[in-house]
């Protein structure tokens, strides 16, 4: 007999922590406290929080295809609105075609999660090499530092968010060895981190290049000097840099 795909620990991935440690109804407790509910309900749009949170607290089929599939949904609606005209296949010729473009590419690869669940979070994970490839050409043709910085400063994040991805899915043994297996919990807070800095970036850029009669500017709340800050975006009708 076929498990429920509602039943707790059907999903076909079992993070590093273990499970039912501190509580008998949340499986994977600090993933789903510390890493889920801390960062992703904050940060991450369309109901992604919610579905991290359900997906760790229960390990169900279930809540890993909504955990996966609203990341990916999400990325697709960010993909429509504000992927750069200028990076278009050359077959498409509006913003409408390329939403069509994406919403079947989107689709298709639901359809797919559905065959092999485990390789959603491997193909989500790539689709970030390609924003930093974005990042890497929009970078070259602008001369204004503090995109610069606030680039780097996101890819510093991310590299510590995959960096821990990785380690709690691979050195799992080590990690339970020593008694910390809290790597993906950390994942949560990090990529969350990467965001913060990742989303003025697109704006700065999106602003650029569908708000010609303005110059975007990149400022941080509450103070450039402080170690944690907020960053936003500030338009001014002045020459560009970029």
């Amino acid at each position: 007999r076929m498990p429920s795909i509602f039943s707790y620990q059907s999903a076909e991935v079992d993070w590093c922590e273990g499970n039912f440690e501190r509580s008998p109804i949340i499986a994977e407790y600090y993933n789903t406290v510390n890493g889920a509910l801390l960062s992703y309900d904050v940060l991450a749009p369309f109901l992604a929080g919610i579905f991290s949170v359900y997906f760790h607290m229960t390990l169900s089929y279930v809540g890993q295809l909504l955990d996966e599939l609203s990341i990916l949904w999400a990325l697709a609606v960010a993909y429509s609105f504000w992927y750069p005209k200028i990076y278009f296949p050359r077959f498409i010729k509006s913003r409408k075609h390329f939403f069509w473009l994406t919403g079947i590419t989107t689709v298709i690869s639901t359809l797919m999660s559905f065959i092999k669940p485990a390789f959603n979070a491997y193909w989500l994970n790539c689709i970030a090499f390609h924003l930093l490839y974005l990042t890497w050409r929009e970078l070259k043709k602008c001369n204004d530092k503090r995109v610069h910085r606030m680039a780097a400063v996101m890819v510093m994040w991310w590299v510590l968010a995959i960096t821990s991805w990785l380690s709690d899915r691979f050195l799992c043994g080590l990690w339970q060895a020593i008694n910390f297996p809290y790597f993906h919990s950390f994942w949560h807070v990090l990529i969350a981190m990467s965001l913060l800095y990742c989303c003025p970036l697109v704006i700065y850029f999106d602003v650029h290049y569908e708000m010609p009669s303005f110059e975007p500017k990149l400022g941080y709340w509450p103070s450039d000097s402080w170690p944690v800050v907020v960053p936003y975006v500030v338009l001014v009708e002045a020459h560009k840099q970029c």
